[in-house]
């Protein structure tokens, strides 16, 4: 998962899209505000409702074992659907939009929305986590070992990003239809194609959404965890041509495009434009993801691609990084040449994956999902991510959206984790904030 800083002081009283955060050591969340806190949901006999802790971890267990990366998403969500008809969810409740036919992977399937009228008064509040997972977790096999749940086929990662942050929701949905708890108007979505520039959300369809005024989304990290804010993020896709030639006959009348790429990233690590990137008191990172190029052995490189990122919360200086990349690459196309004194040549096309954000302590979703948090006996943490979050984007296009864990440790690896207990608490905390009366 995505590296993450606690809060060092509070941020300003409105959101900021774009800003710069400001992080360092963590910061424990007040007392809540004298909004009031959040009456905990109250079933019969006086007594608080509480997740079905082995139903909970079944149901993990079973939704981390399906495959479905990015653009895949088919058969999860079809679970998913099944798990809320079975539950008593009305068909006309759900429904999925056509996100994947907008999105750069063109995908199986768009976001799964399930919307329910209230049966107390109050505003409508989304429950979200996104159920598509990297390449490297298809084929997971789920066991359960002490207080943990790892994959034990040793080639692939958990899926726990983000299967754990969509049984989260899950479950929280399935405790309400099973046993008809009273709660405010919800939405619950499961966003596809977070893990490739979270694209389900960018593309999602506002509408079916119902206009939800508090937005929590389930990812990585710790229960107590809340991040609310994150950074931006460009996708350069750099395209090199050289000139083609035998690599033995004539290797002068050539122009290699894979030297062009290695004398540019090498420049870019030698000006520290490279990794982790501090400069004149800023701070960004870029990373070269995938170099492709070439034809055969005996052959000069005429062809190489360049996959790249440049990510800051400092969306000025973010585009500095980007302008160094593509200066370097020019550079290196000017020179490399041949016997005739030809170069070769550098495209490069870039995109905004999503904006760097920071809401405010007071923003209604942050104080509700910190009282949800403290009232099962746990401390809030505030936390900014140096990733991005399916709440970049939610928060750009009106709805603010705190972000808070689920228990996943080690996330994109083959030593991917679940806390047992985290996850638990996230299932708690969850119920609160879907079933709770402010």
């Amino acid at each position: 998962m995505s590296r993450v800083q606690p809060v060092r002081r509070p941020h300003r009283a409105a959101t900021k899209v774009g800003a710069a955060a400001k992080v360092g050591a963590a910061a424990k969340v007040a007392k809540p505000t004298s909004r009031g806190a959040a009456a905990p949901p109250v079933i019969a006999n006086g007594q608080v409702a509480e997740p079905n802790r082995r139903a909970a971890l079944d149901l993990v267990l079973e939704l981390m074992a399906i495959p479905g990366e990015s653009g895949n998403e088919g058969q999860i969500v079809a679970t998913i659907v099944e798990k809320l008809k079975a539950a008593g969810a009305p068909a006309t409740a759900i429904s999925t939009d056509d996100a994947h036919r907008r999105t750069i992977i063109k995908g199986q399937v768009g976001n799964l929305v399930l919307k329910l009228p209230g049966t107390l008064r109050g505003p409508r509040r989304m429950l979200l986590a996104h159920v598509d997972t990297v390449p490297l977790c298809v084929g997971s096999r789920p066991s359960v070992r002490g207080g943990w749940v790892e994959s034990s086929n040793k080639s692939t990662g958990l899926g726990a990003d983000n299967r754990a942050g969509a049984a989260v929701v899950l479950n929280t949905a399935l405790e309400i239809l099973r046993g008809g708890l009273a709660h405010p108007p919800l939405t619950f979505l499961w966003p596809v194609q977070e893990e490739v520039g979270l694209q389900g959300v960018q593309h999602a369809r506002l509408a079916p959404l119902g206009k939800p005024k508090l937005a929590f989304n389930w990812d990585g990290g710790p229960a107590e965890k809340l991040t609310i804010g994150a950074t931006g993020a460009y996708r350069l896709s750099i395209d090199i041509t050289g000139l083609a030639s035998h690599a033995g006959g004539a290797p002068e009348q050539g122009i290699s495009a894979i030297a062009i790429a290695g004398l540019a990233i090498a420049e870019l690590v030698r000006e520290g434009w490279h990794g982790d990137i501090h400069r004149d008191g800023h701070r960004g990172t870029s990373n070269f993801g995938t170099v492709t190029g070439g034809r055969a052995n005996n052959v000069v490189a005429d062809r190489c691609e360049v996959r790249a990122e440049a990510r800051s919360h400092d969306p000025q200086f973010r585009r500095e990084i980007v302008a160094a990349i593509e200066q370097a690459f020019k550079s290196a196309a000017r020179q490399v040449t041949n016997v005739a004194g030809d170069c070769g040549r550098v495209e490069i096309s870039q995109r905004l994956d999503y904006e760097s954000f920071v809401l405010p302590s007071d923003e209604p979703c942050v104080e509700l999902a910190a009282q949800a948090i403290a009232a099962i006996g746990q401390t809030p943490v505030k936390a900014i991510s140096n990733g991005g979050l399916d709440a970049n984007w939610l928060t750009a296009r009106g709805i603010p959206t705190v972000t808070l864990g689920c228990g996943q440790k080690s996330a994109h690896t083959v030593a991917e984790r679940l806390d047992v207990a985290a996850f638990h608490s996230a299932c708690r905390v969850a119920l609160r904030l879907a079933t709770s009366a402010t």
